[in-house]
């Protein structure tokens, strides 16, 4: 691997980061419940999940996952119930004017499993993995240093993305204060996690 393949890489991977997705949306709502630094520290769940997913691509593992279609189909269905479950709970905390119900009085750690449950049951992290990452590895070098190389870089950059999103989320935890804006915020994420289980069921292998 050279520096022109990474720096093909990183602006690519970086735009990935920072997409809209469950998992950001969540940052954002952990940050305006708890504060950035509990939402970054949570976000190491969702990083565990994607260092498996990394090691599996690395392995061909992943490879036999997404071309399984019932494996795929119950992976999709999972994270999908998950999205709704999450985005039912803050509907129902924005017609009470009150917090998220899975998130009031959390522990880290309980952050920490609800982000790393989002991010291990999206099966387009596992497309990533197994159809983006590979892109930039040269068969013919060190396959192992190379998605490690490629894998450490992604998860750094993903640390970014989850602070971009906690500190975004604090702002908007003081822009709506007042619980007719908190009401506005909760059900606006409540669609868009909603949309994104969705989104997740019509999902295709390709």
């Amino acid at each position: 691997m050279n520096m022109t393949t990474l720096l093909f890489f990183v602006p690519a991977c970086f735009a990935l980061n920072m997409a809209p997705g469950p998992n950001n949306l969540m940052s954002m709502s952990n940050a305006k419940h708890y504060g950035v630094r509990t939402a970054c520290l949570a976000g190491i769940g969702r990083l565990s999940a994607f260092v498996i997913m990394i090691a599996l691509a690395a392995s061909g593992l992943a490879t036999v996952l997404l071309a399984s279609e019932r494996l795929f189909f119950i992976v999709k269905v999972l994270g999908a119930c998950y999205l709704f479950w999450l985005a039912f709970q803050l509907w129902v905390a924005g017609a009470s004017g009150e917090d998220m119900a899975p998130m009031k009085n959390m522990t880290l750690v309980g952050l920490a499993r609800q982000e790393f449950l989002l991010a291990a049951g999206n099966p387009k992290a596992i497309l990533i993995f197994t159809a983006f990452l590979p892109q930039f590895v040269d068969p013919a070098g060190n396959v192992a240093w190379q998605f490690f190389v490629l894998g450490t870089s992604f998860l750094m950059l993903e640390w970014i993305a989850i602070a971009a999103y906690a500190c975004f989320g604090a702002f908007l935890r003081h822009w709506f204060s007042r619980p007719a804006m908190r009401q506005w915020f909760n059900r606006c994420c409540a669609g868009l996690l909603a949309s994104a289980g969705v989104g997740l069921l019509v999902a295709r292998r390709e």
